[in-house]
C-alpha cells in the first residue's frame, strides 16, 4: 500500500507536465475587448467571463470585475440591464436576474468613463466543478478507446474550462495562468478530464441543457491543500501549521527559517543524541557518484530501493569579495523535497518532481574562507535525489560572478525507520490550503450546480481523519459557493492485489471514510467504482463507467429522479440465531449475484481489527443472510474489503453493492 500511495504522488509530476501542454495551448484562446484604442486595456470582467462561457441557470447570476474606483458600470445580457458602481479599490460585483437554460447571449458591460467589453456565445445551463487528484486529471487521451472518443467528440452545448496548476500561500482573486472556455471538439477534449467529460456527455442524455465544466485538479494532491484557511481552522488541529503559513505569506524568508527550526527539532527528537548533520559532518560521508543522478541508479545496495531521506553536503571556499554581499544559491533539479542549510542556517525548503531550486541568501549568510552547504532530500517513491545538471548548480554573486557547485558532493543515508520530517504548509500537493488559494478562490463566486470530487488516494494512510476532512471540504465550499451545493464523490476503485484472507487495507479504510462522509450529508452522493478499476493500474482507463455512475448519482441527488444513486447500500445488520441478516436499501429490482449462487466478500469480525473471517451467505430479495455459526462473538460485518477485492453482489440495474463496515447490535 505504501508504494502504491507513493506512486500517486510521483505521477503528479507527469500529470503536471501533461496538463501544462494542454493548458498552454488553451491559453491562446484569449478574450477580445471591444475598445476603440488598439491596445487591450485591463478587462472589466473577471476572466471567468469569456466567449463561450456557461452561466448557471434558474438563480441570480453573479458577475464581477474591476474598473476605475467609483466608476459607474452598466451590465446587460438578453433583456436584463442593471447598474452598479466600482468600490474604492476598483472592484465591482452585480447579479443578473435568474434565467432559464438557453442562449446564446451576449454579455456586455460598459462604464460611465467610456470603457466597454462584451463576450459572446454565452449559454445558460448547469455548471459543474470537477476537482481532485490524478484520476480526475487523467485526460480523455489516456482513457479507454481514446482514439474513437476523441475523433467523435463534438458538442456546442458542453463547454470546457481548465485551471492550470498553481499554488499560493494567500488567496488570489485571479488565476496565475490564462483560462478559456471552449466547446467540445477533438482538439479541446483530448487533454481534458475524462471523468468530467464522460459525466457531462451521459448527463445530457437525461438533462438536455447546456453544461459548463470547470476542471481544477492536481495529480498527487492531498485533500488539505483544497480547503480554505477558515475551513481548516474550523476543522481543528491545523493551527500551528496555518500560523506558519501565515508567517510565510507575510515574509517568505522568515517562514522558511521557522520551518527549518521545526525541521531541526523533529530531527533531534528522532535521530541519535547529538546528531546535527546540517552543522557537523558527523559519521561516514561518501562521495556522490558523478554526474549527479537518481540515487537508486548509483549501484549502492542500500539506495537501490531507498524511499526516504539522504543528506548531501559540500564545502566551498570564498574570497572576501564573494562573501561580502547577498547571493543566490542554485541547486539544480531535486526530487522531491529538500531542506537546505548554509553554514548551519536554514535557507529554504521546496517540493517538486525534479524541479530546480533557487534560494536567495541575504548578506551575512556567507563568510570568508570555507562555507558548508547541506541539503536533506526526501523522496517517497521512484526517482530521487539531486539531478543537476552541474552547470545549474552554484553561487551567483551580486557582481554577476559565480562559483560552480556541480561536483564534489558527499552523502549520508538516513534509515527509512526515521520516518518523514514535517512538510511545509505552503507546499502544493501536500501542504495546507495552497491549491485552494490559487485554483479555487479565483472562481468565487461563480454559480455552480454541483461539484464532482475524485480524490483520496494520497490520503489513504490517514483514513481515520479523512471522513472529517471530506465533510470539512464540502461545508467549506458550500460556504463559498452556496449553502446547499451538491457533491458527487467518486469512491476509490479496486487497485492492488486481491486478498486471500481478511486483512487490513488503507484503501478500504479510505473508501469507508468516503461512504460515511456521504451518508452523513444530505447534499452528497457516492459513485461506487469498486468494479471498474484495474488491479494492476493506478489510473484505470475506464472513465466512461465512472462518468455514467456520476451522472446517475446526479440524476438522483440533484435532479430528483426516482432511481438509486449508487446501487445497494447497507441499512442494518442484525443477529438472528446462527445467522446475521444484512438488509439493503437503494436496490433496483432485487439483489443478484454474478457468476455464483451466493455473494462473496462478506466477513464477520470481532471487536479487534484482526478478528475477521470470510463467511458463507444466502441472498434473498433485499437482504443477505450470513452464516454466523462460527462467529458467536461477531461485532461487525465487513463487505468487499481490501485493496482490490472481488465482489459479486449487484442489483438488477447492474450497480454493485459498495464496500462497507457496519456494526451488529448486541
Amino acid at each position: 500500500m505504501k508504494n502504491r500511495q507513493r506512486n500517486f504522488l510521483s505521477w503528479a509530476g507527469h500529470a503536471a507536465r501533461m496538463a501544462t501542454a494542454a493548458w498552454t495551448a488553451g491559453a491562446a484562446l484569449a478574450p477580445q475587448w471591444a475598445m476603440a484604442d488598439a491596445s487591450p486595456p485591463t478587462p472589466l470582467l473577471h476572466e471567468m467571463f469569456q466567449d463561450h462561457a456557461v452561466l448557471q441557470r434558474d438563480r441570480p447570476i453573479p458577475v464581477w470585475g474591476e474598473a476605475s474606483a467609483g466608476d459607474r458600470i452598466t451590465l446587460s445580457m438578453g433583456t436584463a440591464t442593471l447598474e452598479t458602481r466600482a468600490d474604492a479599490s476598483g472592484h465591482w460585483r452585480a447579479a443578473l436576474p435568474a434565467q432559464a437554460a438557453g442562449g446564446p447571449f451576449t454579455l456586455a458591460v460598459h462604464t460611465q468613463s467610456g470603457l466597454s467589453q462584451s463576450i459572446t456565445d454565452v449559454l445558460v445551463g448547469d455548471v459543474y466543478l470537477c476537482s481532485g487528484q490524478s484520476n480526475m486529471e487523467l485526460p480523455v487521451q489516456r482513457s479507454l478507446d481514446a482514439a474513437r472518443e476523441i475523433a467523435g467528440a463534438k458538442s456546442g452545448t458542453i463547454r470546457l474550462m481548465s485551471v492550470m496548476h498553481h499554488s499560493s500561500a494567500a488567496p488570489l482573486a485571479h488565476f496565475q495562468s490564462p483560462v478559456a472556455w471552449t466547446a467540445v471538439s477533438p482538439d479541446s477534449i483530448r487533454d481534458f478530464s475524462a471523468a468530467c467529460y464522460y459525466f457531462a456527455r451521459e448527463l445530457q442524455k437525461s438533462v438536455p441543457v447546456p453544461l459548463g465544466l470547470i476542471h481544477s485538479s492536481w495529480g498527487g494532491s492531498r485533500i488539505e491543500p483544497w480547503i480554505s484557511v477558515s475551513g481548516l481552522r474550523t476543522a481543528g488541529g491545523f493551527d500551528t501549521r496555518l500560523d506558519l503559513l501565515n508567517l510565510y505569506a507575510r515574509d517568505a524568508r522568515a517562514g522558511s527559517h521557522r520551518l527549518g527550526e521545526l525541521w531541526e527539532s523533529w530531527w533531534r527528537a528522532h535521530a541519535p543524541a547529538g546528531s546535527t548533520p546540517w552543522k557537523n559532518a558527523d559519521g561516514a560521508w561518501r562521495a556522490v557518484p558523478e554526474p549527479l543522478r537518481n540515487w537508486k541508479t548509483w549501484g549502492v545496495p542500500e539506495l537501490k530501493n531507498h524511499d526516504g531521506m539522504v543528506w548531501f553536503r559540500r564545502a566551498v571556499s570564498l574570497t572576501p569579495t564573494q562573501a561580502a554581499g547577498a547571493s543566490t544559491l542554485t541547486l539544480g533539479g531535486i526530487d522531491e523535497v529538500d531542506e537546505t542549510w548554509v553554514n548551519g542556517r536554514p535557507v529554504g525548503n521546496s517540493f517538486g518532481y525534479g524541479t530546480e531550486r533557487s534560494y536567495e541568501l541575504p548578506a551575512g549568510t556567507l563568510r570568508v574562507g570555507e562555507n558548508t552547504i547541506v541539503v536533506n532530500v526526501l523522496s517517497v517513491w521512484d526517482a530521487a535525489g539531486m539531478y543537476g545538471p552541474p552547470e545549474h548548480m552554484g553561487l551567483r554573486f551580486a557582481d554577476g560572478s559565480s562559483v560552480g557547485l556541480g561536483s564534489q558532493w558527499r552523502y549520508q543515508v538516513v534509515p527509512e525507520s526515521m520516518g518523514y520530517p514535517p512538510r511545509s504548509p505552503w507546499e502544493s500537493v501536500g501542504g495546507l490550503t495552497s491549491i485552494h488559494n490559487a485554483m479555487i478562490a479565483p472562481l468565487l463566486p461563480y454559480g455552480l450546480k454541483g461539484v464532482l470530487w475524485y480524490q483520496g488516494e494520497s490520503n489513504a494512510a490517514d483514513a481515520p481523519q479523512y471522513q472529517a476532512l471530506l465533510s470539512t471540504l464540502m461545508l467549506d465550499w458550500r460556504r463559498e459557493f452556496g449553502a446547499e451545493l451538491p457533491f458527487l464523490i467518486v469512491e476509490l476503485p479496486n487497485f492492488g492485489n486481491p486478498s486471500i484472507a481478511p486483512s487490513a487495507s488503507d484503501w478500504a479504510n479510505l473508501r469507508e471514510a468516503q461512504r460515511r462522509a456521504v451518508l452523513g450529508d444530505a447534499h452528497a452522493a457516492l459513485a461506487v467504482t469498486i468494479d471498474v478499476g484495474d488491479a494492476g493500474e493506478l489510473h484505470p482507463p475506464n472513465k466512461q463507467a465512472v462518468g455514467r455512475r456520476l451522472a446517475r448519482a446526479a440524476r438522483h441527488l440533484i435532479y430528483g429522479e426516482t432511481l438509486s444513486a449508487s446501487g445497494p447500500v447497507p441499512r442494518s445488520a442484525m443477529r438472528s440465531g446462527d445467522h446475521v441478516e444484512v438488509r439493503f436499501d437503494g436496490i433496483d429490482g432485487a439483489l443478484v449475484t454474478y457468476s455464483a449462487t451466493r455473494a462473496i466478500g462478506f466477513e464477520l469480525c470481532g471487536a479487534e481489527q484482526n478478528t475477521c473471517r470470510f463467511v458463507d451467505s444466502v441472498v434473498q430479495s433485499d437482504r443477505v443472510w450470513l452464516d454466523a455459526s462460527g462467529s458467536p462473538s461477531a461485532k461487525r460485518v465487513r463487505f468487499c474489503w481490501g485493496d482490490a477485492p472481488l465482489c459479486n453482489l449487484y442489483d438488477r440495474s447492474g450497480l454493485p453493492a459498495g464496500p462497507f463496515e457496519i456494526g451488529i447490535p448486541q
